[in-house]
C-alpha cells in the first residue's frame, strides 16, 4: 500500500514538473517549482497547483469572452479617421502609440480633458462634487477606503445618491480593507449601495492573498472619471501638518470618451469579483471635452502579458532627450535597469525622484542596493523631503505621460491589478513637467559617493532586502 501511494505521488510530481517546464516563462521560477515538485513528492506538486498556477488569468479570459460583441465593451471605441488626424505625429509619440496598440486591449482616444489634482485637498472635493451631481450611475473602486472622516464623507454622498435613484457600485480590495479596523462596507450595509470585495480570503481564494486590486477608479454617469494614486482616507489631506502620517499625492480628473475605458475596466473587475453575468447596457455617451489623446491600461495577473513592464521599457527606449520618473517604490528589474542606463548612455537626461523617508522602510533599503548601478552611469537621482511622497509619474520628452496606480516594483508589475492612463497632451504635459521640476528643486541629489560610503551593516541590510525584492 505504501509503495503504491509513493508511486502515485511520484507520477503526480513528474506530471506537475512537466507542466512547469512547458508553462513557466521565467527559468528561475520554473527551476524552483521543478525542484519543489521532485524534492517533495506529492506535497511539492500540490503546492504548485495551489500557488503556482495562475487561474485568475483563465477566469478573466472567460469573462472577457462573455462580453465580446456587447455594446458597452471596447468594440465601440475604435478611433474614427477624423480622430486619427489629431493623434501626435512625432517619432517618439508614434513609436509609443504603436507599442501600446500592439500590447494593450484598448485604443488611443482623442477628445479628452484632463485636470491635475494635488493631494486630497483638491481631489476629494472634486470627487464628492461629481458624486453629488450624479444622475445615472456611480462606480467607485479603491484599494484602501477607510471609515475615517474622509471616508464617511464619501459614504454619506454615495448613500444620498442611491436615495435619489442613482445606481451605485463600490469595489474594495480584500487586503486593502484591513488597513483599518472599522470597515466601510459595514457603514454601507442597508443603504442600497452595491458593495463587492475583490478576492476575499475564502477557502477557494485564500491562496490569492498576495494578489491585490490596487486600482483607484471613480466614474460618474460615464461623463467624468477620476484615477491616479490616491486612496480614500485622511492621510491624503497633506495640509494637516499635525498628522505625522500625511501623504503627498497626485490624482487626475478626466472628461471625454476616455471615460468609457474607465467604465470597462471597472465592470471587468466588478464581474470578476461578483460572478455576475454580463448584460447589454446602453450607457450615456461621453462627449468631446478637450484635445487630449488618452488610453487606459489595465494590467495585472489576469492579463496575458506584463503590459506595464513592456510599455515602461519601450518608453525608455523611445526617449530622445528627457526621462522623468517619480515613484514611491522603486525596485527595478534587470531589464528596467538596463533600459534606464542605456538611455542615459546615449545622451538622454534621466531624472528619478524618490521619497527620502519611505512608509515601507524595507522597500527603501532594497532600493538603496540598486541605486549605485544607476548613479555610475550618470542617472540623476533625488530624494524628496518628508512628508512621504506617494506620487507616480513617467514623463518622456515632454510629449508623453504615464499616470495611474502602478509603482516601479515587482508587486505592481507582476502581482497587483493596476490601472494607468497614457496621455498625449501639450497642456497637461507642461503642467506635469513643471510640477516634477518644482519637486526636484526641493529635493536632495544623491551621489555615488554617498552610496559607496554606507557602512558595512547598512550595505548588508540593503543587500539582504534586495534578495527579497520579488516579494516586497
Amino acid at each position: 500500500m505504501f509503495s503504491l501511494l509513493l508511486t502515485v505521488f511520484w507520477v503526480f510530481s513528474l506530471i506537475s514538473a512537466g507542466h512547469v517546464l512547458l508553462n513557466k516563462r521565467d527559468p528561475r521560477a520554473a527551476l524552483g517549482w521543478i525542484v519543489t515538485c521532485l524534492a517533495l513528492p506529492g506535497l511539492g506538486a500540490l503546492l504548485y497547483w495551489l500557488l503556482g498556477v495562475n487561474r485568475i488569468r483563465t477566469r478573466a479570459r472567460e469573462l472577457q469572452k462573455q462580453g465580446q460583441g456587447m455594446h458597452w465593451l471596447n468594440v465601440d471605441q475604435t478611433p474614427s479617421p477624423k480622430d486619427l488626424n489629431h493623434f501626435p505625429s512625432s517619432p517618439t509619440s508614434r513609436a509609443l502609440i504603436n507599442l501600446s496598440d500592439a500590447v494593450t486591449r484598448r485604443p488611443l482616444i482623442f477628445g479628452n480633458a484632463i485636470k491635475v489634482l494635488y493631494n486630497g485637498e483638491q481631489a476629494y472635493p472634486a470627487m464628492l462634487e461629481a458624486i453629488r451631481s450624479a444622475a445615472d450611475s456611480i462606480f467607485l473602486s479603491s484599494y484602501i477606503f477607510k471609515a475615517d472622516r474622509t471616508g464617511k464623507l464619501f459614504v454619506r454622498e454615495l448613500t444620498a445618491a442611491v436615495a435619489r435613484g442613482v445606481e451605485v457600485r463600490v469595489l474594495i480590495d480584500a487586503f486593502g480593507e484591513h488597513y483599518a479596523f472599522a470597515k466601510v462596507r459595514h457603514l454601507l450595509q442597508g443603504t442600497g449601495v452595491k458593495v463587492a470585495i475583490f478576492l476575499p480570503a475564502t477557502l477557494t481564494r485564500s491562496f490569492y492573498l498576495n494578489m491585490r486590486n490596487h486600482r483607484k477608479l471613480l466614474l460618474v454617469d460615464n461623463q467624468i472619471g477620476f484615477t491616479g494614486g490616491m486612496n480614500i482616507c485622511d492621510r491624503h489631506l497633506a495640509m494637516i501638518k499635525n498628522n505625522p502620517r500625511r501623504v503627498i499625492d497626485i490624482h487626475f480628473s478626466l472628461k471625454g470618451p476616455i471615460c468609457s475605458q474607465l467604465r470597462d475596466a471597472f465592470m471587468e473587475d466588478w464581474h470578476f469579483a461578483t460572478n455576475e453575468k454580463r448584460k447589454r447596457h446602453d450607457w450615456p455617451t461621453a462627449e468631446i471635452a478637450g484635445n487630449a489623446c488618452c488610453r487606459s491600461i489595465s494590467a495585472g495577473p489576469n492579463e496575458p502579458h506584463e503590459k506595464l513592464n513592456w510599455i515602461l521599457i519601450g518608453a525608455l527606449a523611445c526617449a530622445k532627450s528627457r526621462i522623468r520618473i517619480m515613484t514611491p517604490y522603486f525596485i527595478p528589474t534587470r531589464a528596467q535597469l538596463a533600459a534606464i542606463n542605456t538611455a542615459s548612455l546615449r545622451g538622454v537626461r534621466v531624472e528619478i525622484l524618490l521619497p527620502e523617508k519611505n512608509n515601507l522602510p524595507y522597500v527603501a533599503w532594497a532600493t538603496n542596493a540598486y541605486l549605485f548601478e544607476l548613479l555610475e552611469h550618470n542617472v540623476q537621482i533625488y530624494f524628496q523631503p518628508p512628508p512621504f511622497v506617494h506620487s507616480k509619474l513617467l514623463l518622456i520628452d515632454d510629449e508623453y505621460a504615464l499616470i495611474g496606480s502602478a509603482n516601479i516594483d515587482p508587486r505592481s508589475l507582476r502581482l497587483n491589478f493596476e490601472f494607468n492612463v497614457e496621455i498625449f497632451d501639450a497642456e497637461t504635459l507642461n503642467e506635469l513637467v513643471g510640477h516634477f521640476d518644482q519637486c526636484r528643486e526641493k529635493s536632495r541629489q544623491v551621489t555615488l559617493e554617498e552610496m559607496d560610503q554606507r557602512s558595512l551593516p547598512l550595505r548588508l541590510r540593503d543587500s539582504f532586502c534586495k534578495l527579497l525584492s520579488p516579494y516586497l
